[in-house]
């Protein structure tokens, strides 16, 4: 990850835009143009504030509105990096949910249920290489797909990897992607099995009597350093894995 010079930005004369769509109309061209690469840190309010001379509330909105359009992520207490593009999943690859609603041109947003410091019990103590009752980081996010809940994200984070893990929205940018930034992966594990849902999972996914779900355990890694330990439950009807090989 590079950290960008802010020397060289310029804005066009691109008629009587308001400023905050001068800046945006500036950054987007630097991102895709390449000159900007996904996962590159941008330069932060204060630095463009300062080099365009325009307000605080301009430049703030002119990022706001780029990172609601998926061009960038704003991570509090870390910063503002270019957005990965989006690509499409497989059984294979290690998936942000939200590209993969995206890449269907739907929407996608989050609700976060929990959100905490914890102790780790054997299993996520075995998950993530540490000793039980070791201090992580406890997430339980749902997943919508046009307003459809097609995902609980019940994630355990090792806190040597992800300090700032807690500090995060997740309601803007998911684990995934805030992980892959701090910690880029390098190795991945998945588990794949059929369960029954409990009574509060159905209640959040809004399953049918008896309905079954898809339970992915995935633990990654970050060269040796074990990051994360997820359990991600799907409902059946509304979720299927595919994967492509070759020999």
């Amino acid at each position: 990850m590079m950290t960008l010079q802010v020397g060289k930005l310029a804005l066009k004369q691109s008629g009587p835009l308001p400023l905050y769509a001068k800046v945006k109309e500036m950054v987007a061209d630097k991102i895709l143009c390449g000159e900007w690469r996904p996962n590159d840190r941008v330069p932060s309010e204060t630095e463009l504030v300062q080099l365009l001379g325009f307000s605080r509330m301009t430049i703030n909105r002119a990022l706001r509105e780029l990172t609601a359009e998926g061009l960038l992520i704003r991570m509090q207490g870390v910063g503002t990096f270019v957005a990965e593009p989006k690509r499409q999943s497989s059984l294979f690859e290690i998936q942000n949910i939200a590209d993969e609603i995206l890449a269907r041109h739907h929407q996608h947003r989050s609700d976060v249920m929990l959100h905490q410091a914890t102790v780790a019990d054997r299993e996520q103590a075995m998950a993530l290489n540490i000793l039980p009752g070791s201090e992580i980081f406890h997430s339980t996010i749902i997943h919508y797909e046009n307003e459809v809940p097609i995902q609980i994200e019940d994630r355990y984070v090792n806190p040597a990897i992800a300090p700032d893990y807690l500090k995060q929205d997740f309601t803007q940018l998911t684990p995934n992607i805030y992980l892959n930034l701090v910690a880029p992966l390098t190795e991945g594990e998945h588990i794949v099995e059929a369960v029954s849902a409990t009574a509060q999972q159905s209640k959040w996914l809004q399953l049918a009597p008896h309905e079954p779900c898809l339970l992915i355990c995935r633990r990654t890694w970050s060269k040796q350093h074990h990051v994360s330990y997820a359990r991600l439950l799907y409902p059946g009807s509304r979720h299927r894995l595919k994967g492509h090989f070759m020999s």
